[in-house]
């Protein structure tokens, strides 16, 4: 893969909801690294330890404005209980769910700098194919 570009972090309060619908919040890093230009990071900060998810950039670009994926994590425009735009992300996973909101305003200025980092539709360019190939095989072998 290509080891060139600048990372893209941004630090978050999101909302973790519970059954009942009460949020707790939580804070988190988003990041966006162009030698992974198809992903981006959720780092969950609970306590002494870290989460982290990784999922489509697309997902999240997507679901800024319409309900986006398929599988484990799931992305949808939403208005939170006083009415303020919000995004909220559901992550799935054999050990639970959870569903966080985000301000949508922090979440589209992360997705402009991404953009900004790696052009959409680019991402393919910052790809060594042949490298990833010979990672995979290394991994195999050992």
């Amino acid at each position: 893969m290509n080891t060139q570009g600048v990372v893209v972090t941004q630090t978050v309060t999101l909302e973790l909801i519970d059954q009942t619908g009460a949020a707790t919040p939580i804070e988190a890093e988003l990041q966006y690294d162009p030698r992974d230009p198809y992903a981006v990071t959720t780092v969950f900060m609970t306590g002494s330890s870290q989460v982290r998810w990784t999922f489509g950039r697309d997902l999240l670009t997507e679901g800024l404005y319409e309900p986006s994926g398929d599988g484990d994590v799931h992305v949808w425009p939403c208005l939170d209980s006083a009415g303020h735009a919000v995004v909220i992300i559901e992550l799935c996973s054999p050990d639970g769910e959870a569903l966080v909101q985000a301000r949508t305003g922090d979440l589209s200025a992360f997705v402009e700098r991404m953009g900004k980092a790696v052009e959409p539709g680019t991402e393919s360019g910052l790809l060594d194919i042949d490298a990833a190939i010979t990672a995979i095989f290394a991994a195999e072998a050992a």
